[in-house]
Parts: structure tokens; C-alpha cells; sequence
């Protein structure tokens, strides 16, 4: 399929210009006839409507930093590229609300970076920088979802070019927070990976900046017993808590070898079977009602040493980002490790401990060539479940097969999600077909075959 880009708009068609654009992140390599590339919401619109006269299907790609590979068109090369990477026309602060409007095309840090001279910030935490567009479309959650919530929560309205021959321009919800005079339409295109439309625009909320933290790793006594430290840590603290990660020997081991500048911090170098960053925030620093967070974090934690069961083994306190450390080498530990096949899942919390011990056993059964390598957010149900080859067949076959078994137990048993906050893409669309489009009494006859 040959086509000229759309006239007047900045377009890439040389490969080597483009290849940036056709590379995801796990290796995923693609064709395009060009990347276009807009600067305001009406070249969106012409670029959609120029698209859309010719029959010729599109990627809406933001900061291309998506997991699933829904970022990069496909290999037929018939997909063009609609980048985002130029649609910076907007950043309208606005103080007294506490909110900001800006263009798809701004990176997170860049937000981030331009609010906190006025002690704000966009408080979603991720390992990557993506683009305000991307994390719309995916509805983000990050490192303290347990606090701040996930994109979702903190988007006040959307613009949005239809997908459609005439490419409308919606204009969806407003920076009023408290709105109830129809349906919240902009929820359509918040986590639906752009199907339906092309965000440009975004009115978010802010928070204050945090100025205190203290943060613990804190050695379980057993799985379940991360449980009931969690729901002891939201009783005692309540908001102050702003992240309860887990993490598994297996990746930290990874993170370890991977970075050997990082810290071992454990007794003897001895890596337990699970460990947990536990962190306290908040935005204030000094007032005369405020306990140092340090203090608050060591004192709930001695609470929980005393509860029946005693949940906790051990407790190191240490500088939150020497804490953090650890938990952000985790990603790029067990990327190294080998080829990896990794599953963002989401669960209610308890689901999450219990999928994990019954997966394990399952997996050495059927899979023995497999080292799990999981971590993820405990306190919203989030599981990163990164599963690394270690030997025999590394083939398409056999991660069809793996991720077959995997994702039908996640769902079917134990009532999860496939895609907690990645999206759908290449990944993720013949679970989406499998699961998400059956209706809900086709849903309960697989769930009991499965159980038989």
C-alpha cells in the first residue's frame, strides 16, 4: 500500500529516521510507510481524516514505551505511525484548582519537572518517563497507586479526535471536579489504548509535592502474613501510606547480580523468599502536630512485631532512595537473567498471594525450565509476573503454550486480569477475545470447567 502523508505536517519517511518509532521495547520490529507527526489537535484531525479517506490504518504512538507492543504498528508495513512526540501546543497551569491542562505529547518527567517550582506534581510513579497521551490510553498506575490512585483517578477531562472519516474533536469533562449533569464520557477513551480515539489533550489533577518520606524493607514471616501487615499499616498510618511493594527472592537475586553497586542489605547477604518496601509520605514537614515519619514508620512496625502471628521477621530502615533502589533494579535484574515472558496481572489482594503459591508448583510441574521472577504492587492487587527460560525450547510455540496456561489460571480460577496496566496490544488481543468479549454466562461455564 503506497500513500503520500498528509500535506503540510511534518512526516518521517526515510527507515532510518523511522526506526525509533518501529522498535518496542521487548524487540518488537515493524514496517511503516512513514511516522507522521502533528503538532496541535486539528493537524491530528487532518492527519485522522487524510488516514481515514485512503482505507489506511494507523498506530497512535506516545512515548513508545509500552510493554505489550501495541505501541508499534504491525509487520505488514501498511500501518502508518501517528507520533504524539510534537503535540506540545498546551501546558495551561492552573494554581488555584490545583489542576493542569497539556498536550498529549509531554513527557511525565518534563510535567513533573516544570511543576515543582510551584510544589506540584502528576503523582503517578513510573520506572519509565511516557508521554501524558500514552498514559491516558492506558491508564497508568505505578509504584504508589495505594496512595494517589491510577491515571483514571487523576484525569479531570480529555480532548480526543474520533476514529472516525470526519476525525470530530471531542472535548470531554472540564477542570470541574464535582460534575454531575450527564455521563463521564471521557472514560471511554481513559485505558482503552486509543481504539475508540486520539487523545490530545489532557486536564489532570495535581498534587503538592511530597516533602517527607520514610521507607523500610521489611522481611515477612511468611507470604500471607504480608496480608495482614498491609491491612495493620492502613488501619495505624491510613493515607500516610503511600507504597507496599513486594518483591521475591528471585528477582531481587537478579537485581543483585545485575547491579553490583546496588546494596545487599540482609543479614549475611541472605536473600529471603519474599521482602517488602514499606513507605510513609506526606506533603507537609514541621509543623508542630507533625511526628517525624521515620519515627511513625519504626514505631507501626514495632505495633506489628506484637500482633498474633507476628507478620514480621525482620525490619531494615534505611534512606528512602537506597530503599527504592533495590525495588527499581528489579526490572532490569530480571530482564538479564534470560529470555523472559512477563505477565502484568491484577487481582484483589488476596488472590494475589494466593495465585503466587499456587502457581509455583504448577509451574515446576508442567514448565520445569522456568524460574519465577515476580513482584508487584500488594497494595492495589497489581502482579508482575515475569517468568525467565532458563533452558530447553525457547520457541513462539512454547510461549503460546506458557502464556495460555498462565493467563486461564489468572483469570478462569482466580478471577483476575490479564492486563492490570499495560494495555491490550499484540499480547494481550486473543486474551481480550477469549475472555473480555464472552459474555458473562459463557465466562461462568469456562471458570467451572476449568475448576473440574
Amino acid at each position: 500500500m503506497t500513500l503520500d502523508p498528509p500535506a503540510g505536517i511534518r512526516t518521517i519517511t526515510d527507515p532510518r529516521d523511522m526506526a525509533g518509532y518501529l522498535q518496542g521495547v521487548r524487540g518488537e520490529c515493524a514496517q511503516s510507510p512513514f511516522v507522521v507527526m502533528p503538532t496541535t489537535t486539528k493537524e491530528v484531525a487532518d492527519c485522522v481524516r487524510h488516514l481515514a479517506a485512503h482505507n489506511m490504518p494507523f498506530v497512535a504512538q506516545s512515548a513508545n514505551t509500552g510493554l505489550v507492543g501495541a505501541s508499534v504498528p504491525d509487520a505488514t508495513g501498511h500501518q502508518a505511525v501517528l507520533s504524539l512526540s510534537k503535540l506540545r501546543d498546551v501546558f495551561d497551569l492552573d494554581l488555584a484548582n490545583r489542576s493542569l491542562r497539556v498536550s498529549a505529547g509531554f513527557r511525565l518527567s518534563e510535567i513533573n519537572a516544570r511543576l515543582s517550582q510551584h510544589g506540584l506534581f502528576f503523582p503517578i510513579d513510573l520506572g519509565s518517563d511516557p508521554m501524558i497521551g500514552g498514559m491516558v490510553a492506558t491508564n497508568t498506575g505505578g509504584g504508589r497507586f495505594v496512595r494517589y490512585g491510577d491515571v483514571r483517578r487523576n484525569v479531570l477531562g480529555l480532548t480526543v479526535v474520533l476514529k472516525s472519516s470526519d476525525a470530530e474533536i471531542l472535548h470531554l469533562g472540564s477542570a470541574v471536579r464535582k460534575n454531575n449533569t450527564g455521563p463521564d464520557w471521557k472514560q471511554n477513551y481513559i485505558g482503552t489504548s486509543g481504539w475508540f480515539g486520539v487523545v490530545t489533550q489532557a486536564i489532570i489533577n495535581l498534587e503538592p509535592v511530597v516533602q517527607e518520606q520514610a521507607a523500610a524493607i521489611v522481611v515477612p514471616s511468611n507470604d500471607a502474613a504480608m496480608l495482614r501487615l498491609l491491612q495493620h499499616l492502613e488501619t495505624r498510618v491510613g493515607s500516610l501510606l503511600s507504597a507496599f511493594e513486594f518483591m521475591s527472592r528471585a528477582a531481587m537475586s537478579h537485581a543483585f547480580a545485575h547491579a553490583p553497586a546496588l546494596s545487599n542489605p540482609f543479614a549475611g547477604g541472605d536473600i529471603p523468599q519474599t521482602a517488602v518496601l514499606v513507605e510513609l509520605s506526606r506533603a507537609t514537614t514541621g509543623a508542630p502536630w507533625d511526628t517525624p515519619l521515620d519515627e511513625v514508620l519504626q514505631s507501626v512496625l514495632a505495633e506489628a512485631w506484637e500482633l498474633q502471628g507476628a507478620p514480621i521477621q525482620d525490619a531494615l530502615f534505611g534512606r528512602p532512595e537506597e530503599i527504592w533502589a533495590l525495588r527499581h533494579a528489579l526490572s532490569e535484574g530480571v530482564k538479564s537473567a534470560g529470555p523472559l515472558i512477563a505477565f502484568d496481572l491484577g487481582f484483589t489482594r488476596d488472590k494475589v498471594i494466593a495465585f503466587r503459591g499456587a502457581m509455583a508448583p504448577r509451574l515446576a510441574a508442567k514448565f520445569p525450565h522456568i524460574e519465577i521472577c515476580d513482584f508487584g504492587h500488594l497494595g492495589d492487587g497489581g502482579l508482575h509476573f515475569n517468568l525467565v527460560k532458563t533452558d530447553g525450547p525457547n520457541t513462539p510455540a512454547f510461549e503460546t503454550e506458557l502464556r495460555d496456561f498462565v493467563v486461564a489460571a489468572a483469570v478462569q480460577e482466580f478471577g483476575g486480569s490479564y492486563s492490570a496496566e499495560h494495555g491490550i496490544g499484540p499480547k494481550n488481543i486473543k486474551y481480550f477475545r477469549q475472555f473480555t468479549e464472552m459474555s458473562p454466562q459463557t465466562r461462568r461455564a469456562q471458570a467451572l470447567k476449568f475448576q473440574e
